[in-house]
């Protein structure tokens, strides 16, 4: 999928069109011009635009006239209106054709940047649901999920039986082991795989952005918010709403979002009115929950009420016999992508592959792979070329050479790799993160963690 957004400037005013494109281009946009409605439809018959900014005065034909024909063409276009000849009647005119908002000018640009924005989200998001069902397919197919490992087996069998109920789901692993494509699967075999499935990173919003991001919100609620607007379980109405992350919710939103799952009701930041949902929810944490419980930073209640069904991950250390399943569909993948003629891997390039620790897991896995066959120039991948990635060799070594006793607790086991890379680096921080593929920030927490000097 493409990741810069096209937007269309129809303009007659070429000092104004121009000012445009500079200014949304600036803003990361792809900014193509039309001078006039005519020109207008043309442009939209060759190619689909993200979005359309166009005035409804022009010389030939105008706004008016060009959104209908647009709308005929490519009805899922939005199509911002812009005039300096304010009017009620205009204004209605133009969302009754089916713009999707309306501007005047003086344009406030502010208002412009958000707008454009919050129209292009819309796009996005209904492209990235088109997309992940032609991907995956009208109903799930265990080979979108690659693992022929007792443990991978095991899962997907849970995963087919549940995914068709209406349970909640909580879905727990490491980073980098595919909780989001197991969340991926199970909407697009149940019953709502028509209705949208809307994602978020409960990790990546503070407690008020994610409040509003879920719930929605009043005009006028907090400074900036110059609309209402719908929040994720709105968006999600039908369908599914996977919760990322979900053990970095404050104490404040787990209560909020307890009384959503007992009650199946929202109410927007700012508002009273109370709002009846329908959306199955499917949650997912690399964390163990149970202990944040015991330390007081998860409420039991509300793990009780996500765990209805639990699916568990498993590590790629704990299913090596997919390793070799993985490398190769990982090198086909970015061989077509990088047009090379990469038949597989040497023998020695295989087991160093097998012997790695893979604490990024299968994240990690294909990272690795990708980086190998963008620098290999033999048919065959070697063990060099995994070596320019695979720089913490050593601490793997050391962790599969039988030098960690049996039944070892996981934290402990990570204690010891991270002391170990830290040896192997001289104790240099900066080089130990770099061969755990982790960051110098997240070294010194796991450093403090353990008692040890950061």
């Amino acid at each position: 999928m493409k990741t810069s957004q096209s937007i269309l400037v129809v303009d007659d005013d070429v000092a104004h069109r121009i000012m445009l494109k500079k200014l949304i281009g600036s803003w990361g946009y792809d900014v193509s011009e039309a001078e006039d409605g005519s020109i207008a439809i043309e442009r939209v018959r060759q190619r689909a635009f993200d979005l359309i900014l166009m005035d409804i005065r022009m010389l030939n034909v105008s706004g008016i006239e060009a959104l209908e024909q647009i709308k005929i063409i490519n009805p899922a276009i939005p199509v911002i209106i812009m005039t300096a000849y304010a009017s009620v009647e205009t204004a209605v005119n133009a969302l009754k054709k089916g713009a999707y908002d309306y501007l005047t000018k003086p344009l406030d640009f502010d208002e412009l940047k958000i707008t454009i924005a919050r129209a292009t989200e819309h796009t996005r998001l209904k492209k990235e649901n088109e997309y992940l069902k032609g991907r995956l397919g009208e109903r799930f197919d265990r080979q979108n999920i690659i693992g022929q490992g007792a443990a991978m087996v095991k899962l997907l069998d849970t995963v087919s039986q549940v995914a068709s109920t209406e349970a909640t789901i909580l879905i727990t692993g490491e980073s980098g082991t595919g909780k989001e494509m197991i969340a991926n699967a199970i909407h697009y075999n149940s019953q709502r795989v028509e209705a949208p499935f809307i994602k978020i990173n409960c990790a990546a919003l503070t407690e008020t952005l994610l409040e509003s991001e879920l719930f929605g919100h009043e005009k006028g609620a907090f400074t900036g918010a110059d609309r209402k607007r719908e929040g994720k379980f709105r968006q999600a109405e039908g369908g599914s709403l996977f919760l990322d992350e979900v053990s970095e919710m404050s104490q404040a939103m787990q209560v909020k979002l307890l009384r959503v799952l007992q009650e199946r009701e929202i109410t927007r930041v700012g508002g009273a009115e109370v709002i009846k949902i329908d959306v199955r929810v499917i949650a997912a944490s690399n964390k163990d929950l149970k202990k944040q419980i015991q330390s007081g930073r998860f409420r039991e209640d509300l793990f009780y009420r996500l765990n209805v069904v639990n699916l568990f991950v498993p590590p790629l250390r704990e299913r090596r016999e997919d390793i070799p399943l993985l490398a190769q569909h990982f090198l086909n993948l970015f061989a077509e992508k990088n047009s090379k003629s990469i038949k597989g891997f040497t023998p020695q390039a295989m087991e160093k592959l097998l012997k790695y620790a893979w604490p990024g897991n299968v994240r990690e896995l294909m990272n690795a792979v990708e980086r190998a066959v963008v620098l290999s120039r033999t048919e065959y991948l070697g063990a060099d070329e995994l070596a320019l990635m695979m720089a913490n060799d050593a601490v793997a070594e050391k962790v599969n050479q039988n030098s960690l006793p049996e039944n070892l607790p996981l934290e402990e086991v990570e204690k010891r790799t991270i002391l170990e890379a830290l040896d192997i680096a001289g104790g240099n921080k900066s080089e130990a993160a770099r061969r755990l593929g982790i960051t110098r920030k997240t070294l010194r927490k796991k450093l403090d963690k353990y008692g040890e000097k950061s």
